[in-house]
């Protein structure tokens, strides 16, 4: 039976290359590609399961009809924060392009429902789900020879610049009608294999210094968030950044042959490793569907506020 739970997901991936066909992950054997960089499901598909839903959230690409009643997903490979980042990877959906994207997307609810105060009963019961900044790292910041945020701004400037801009966009999508947030933070993404094998760790167990901008940027997320809670009506902001046990899995070397894209994806046609679930990494920066089944269930009912504050996924759908 399906959940009585109708939340719309805002999803916003931190994958590096463009998709502009996004597929649905359907419930039998995909037929073709699911527009998600692991071997399965991403974490956000986990937690649509864990909600109840029989379906994944379609892309917004696919939305039509009365489908879009029940959510929606907006991920763009190489989207950030600023609407530079990702540009050297070609065609991208930014954050702020996404967030005109559902604002067309409320223009149809609005049609199907031909009343706007069930628009906004409707808008106020969804999850918005964001995850987004790692790109503005990975794709912008730490490639000095395309970009020149490094030039600009220090490590603590750029963690500022990004989660004020960030703030204003959250604060778009309440002022559209949104009620409901789960904003994620960065991950460690100088313990990838990519960050391990580019920069080097110098007797750390990961690149500290790739590490420090996922350190400063959470730092000013999360009062940020309280912030937003406390300054905006009916606001339910939760800060979630979940973390699993890397000692339960083999390795969190790659699990395919890396070298395509900037050399952290999965080479074309090689044969990958015959057991994925004792990996962590699928590729070189993107974690297998293992490894996200186990973050995913963290963010829906862990009670340690470091993963989730104030709330986790489960009860925040309760709200």
């Amino acid at each position: 039976m399906e959940s009585k739970l109708k939340p719309m997901e805002l999803v916003v991936i931190p994958v590096l290359l463009a998709l502009l066909n996004l597929q649905n992950w359907a419930n039998a054997r995909p037929q073709g590609s699911t527009g998600r960089f692991t071997n399965g499901r991403t974490m956000h598909d986990f937690i649509v399961k864990l909600l109840g839903f029989k379906d994944y959230m379609p892309p917004f690409a696919e939305s039509e009809g009365k489908n879009i009643l029940n959510g929606v997903n907006y991920a763009s490979g190489a989207a950030g924060i600023l609407d530079e980042t990702g540009q050297h990877r070609g065609g991208r959906i930014p954050f702020n392009e996404q967030i005109k994207n559902h604002k067309t997307i409320i223009s149809r609810i609005r049609s199907l429902m031909r009343n706007d105060s069930a628009t906004k009963s409707l808008l106020s019961r969804c999850i918005y789900s964001v995850q987004i900044g790692n790109n503005d790292y990975i794709n912008n910041y730490f490639k000095p020879k395309l970009y020149d945020t490094q030039q600009r701004y220090s490590q603590r400037e750029y963690a500022t610049l990004l989660v004020q801009q960030l703030s204003g966009q959250l604060k778009s999508l309440y002022d559209t009608g949104a009620r409901k947030f789960a904003v994620y933070g960065l991950g460690l993404f100088g313990c990838t294999p990519y960050a391990v094998s580019v920069y080097g760790t110098h007797g750390s167990v990961c690149v500290e210094k790739v590490n420090m901008g996922a350190t400063l940027f959470n730092n000013r997320l999360k009062p940020m968030l309280h912030q937003l809670n406390t300054n905006l009506t009916d606001a339910k902001f939760t800060y979630l950044n979940p973390s699993g046990n890397p000692a339960a899995f083999v390795t969190n070397s790659s699990c395919c042959k890396t070298g395509a894209g900037d050399g952290e994806l999965c080479v074309p046609g090689s044969s990958p490793c015959s057991r994925p679930r004792q990996y962590v990494f699928w590729d070189g920066l993107h974690t297998t569907d293992a490894w996200n089944e186990i973050v995913a269930k963290s963010a829906y009912d862990s009670k340690t506020p470091l993963e989730a504050f104030p709330f986790n996924i489960h009860k925040l759908a309760r709200l």
